[in-house]
């Protein structure tokens, strides 16, 4: 019959305070990482300047009339962008507009294009804290 060994008593066993040490880092690595999601939730929720296209009217093969909604904090100046596409897919006429602070403003603006465009994209509204684009 064999004898049966004690691993602990012929390798040594590892020290108990390893684990506690090792659970307290994957702790502060979760807390810490929580924290920054909940930061950039937070932060990122209330962008300073957001737009949405409201619709667009093709006048003619060089012009095209379009209707945007957008929403500027107080004391905030953005700049947003419309972008016309033929039907081809190839942009055919770009325009960037200042925005003043107002809630629910309106803005109407007209692009000229090189050729007929068939649609229009609106690339979203920028400030100089917010440069992704809404």
């Amino acid at each position: 019959m064999s004898e049966q060994v004690d691993l602990d008593a012929r390798y040594g066993a590892p020290a108990p305070w390893r684990r506690r040490a090792l659970l307290a880092g994957v702790g502060v690595v979760v807390a810490a990482f929580a924290a920054w999601l909940a930061w950039a939730t937070i932060y990122h929720s209330e962008p300073e300047v957001q737009s949405q296209l409201v619709s667009f009217d093709v006048l003619d093969a060089r012009t095209v009339d379009a209707t945007v909604d957008v929403e500027v904090e107080d004391g905030v100046t953005g700049l947003c962008r419309l972008r016309a596409f033929a039907e081809d897919h190839s942009v055919v006429g770009e325009i960037a507009f200042e925005v003043a602070p107002a809630e629910g403003q309106r803005y109407e603006q007209q692009l000229r294009t090189d050729r007929l465009a068939t649609s229009v994209e609106s690339l979203g509204c920028t400030t100089t804290s917010q440069p992704r684009p809404r």
